[in-house]
């Protein structure tokens, strides 16, 4: 049985990329798609914007092909990275007056109005203690358990050393955890 395009792993449909194959690319398009968009939008909490600048992640990502020398990267940490600059380069040609939006994922059945009201209400209180981390722990918060990066993936896109993204998490969970027990 063969294997369909979308079943390919990324460094083979990378590779395929590299070569000009328009089609391979689009595959790596829908399978980081969702993923990219998610990770933009709760850092700039705005769906257009996270449209927007999701696109020009792999504008940029496409353009950057050419330039690479080995499909054995980390492809959706090196797509993370991407989006990472494209955020930063949105606020140094904007007013940072975007902060982190409330958003709640609905991945279980409909639940009752009253499990989803409290569910709401958590995600507000977690929403809120997120935003009065500093920048780099609540992107480390985000990349880490929204993304659901590794340390590895999460310390490349943030520029740092894994033990530093380590040591950024425990920190940031840490200080969620004192917030929340105050409230």
């Amino acid at each position: 049985m063969a294997l369909q395009r979308t079943d390919l792993p990324d460094q083979t449909l990378l590779q395929r990329a590299m070569q000009g194959d328009v089609q391979a690319f689009g595959d790596l398009y829908e399978r980081y798609l969702e993923e990219i968009q998610r990770y933009i939008f709760y850092r700039v909490s705005n769906r257009f914007d996270a449209e927007d600048l999701t696109e020009s992640t792999f504008l940029k990502a496409w353009q950057a092909l050419p330039r690479f020398r080995s499909p054995e990267v980390n492809l959706r940490a090196w797509l993370f990275r991407i989006a990472h600059n494209t955020v930063i380069d949105h606020y140094r040609t904007r007013k940072p007056a975007t902060q982190l939006h409330e958003v709640v994922h609905r991945y279980s059945d409909q639940p009752s109005a009253e499990e989803q009201a409290q569910v709401n209400d958590d995600h507000r209180q977690l929403t809120a203690a997120i935003r009065t981390l500093d920048d780099r722990l609540q992107h480390t918060i985000i990349c880490r358990f929204v993304c659901n990066l590794s340390h590895a993936e999460t310390a490349q896109v943030m520029g740092l050393t894994e033990q530093h993204v380590r040591v950024l998490q425990h920190r940031a969970l840490n200080k969620l955890r004192q917030q929340l027990e105050i409230e």
